[in-house]
């Protein structure tokens, strides 16, 4: 199981091309060992950095909007926080690590992105659902617990929704 802590997005068939995009934009903020690979899904890489996905993230955010040529076909970041496989044990075990980084007072919603897999994400939500002793709210939550599923490797964060770039917004 090859870990991650960062998805990103790009155009279809642009993957090469992002590999070396976000590689390039995680050297810009400090990173310069950074890796990046194709997951086997169009429009879909992985990436680890040796910084916190989040504070990675954020950085990147500052940086295109003060370098807005620079983005390239990198279009959304999303950090990661536990990389586990795809089984739902380990999924509802990083989901009970995760699951405090929701205060008390907050709200929280569970989204499940899934490829190459047959678990069931009416599964993975029932399961992990029941873990978070906080109100739900679909629409405008304070924390999202996001599930990523890509074949054999599951990535999860809880996530305020500001915490998930989308570069094509922020260069607008």
């Amino acid at each position: 199981m090859r870990e991650f802590n960062l998805i990103v997005t790009c155009p279809r068939g642009a993957e090469f091309d992002a590999i070396y995009g976000v590689r390039d934009l995680l050297s810009e903020i400090g990173d310069s060992e950074a890796e990046a690979w194709e997951t086997g899904v169009s429009g879909l890489i992985l990436a680890r950095s040796k910084l916190d996905p989040v504070e990675a993230v954020r950085k990147i955010r500052e940086y295109v909007r003060e370098n807005p040529d620079r983005v390239g076909v990198v279009r959304r970041i999303i950090p990661i926080q536990r990389c586990v496989q795809s089984k739902i044990e380990a999924i509802v075990d990083a989901v009970k690590e995760l699951r405090d980084l929701i205060g008390e007072g907050e709200t929280f919603r569970i989204t499940v992105e899934k490829r190459h897999t047959q678990l069931g994400s009416r599964e993975i939500i029932a399961e992990t659902a029941k873990l978070i002793e906080r109100k739900v709210n679909l629409e405008n939550p304070d924390k999202i617990v996001l599930i990523e599923v890509v074949g054999p490797v599951t990535g999860i964060s809880v996530l305020k929704p500001s915490d998930i770039v989308n570069l094509e917004r922020e260069v607008g």
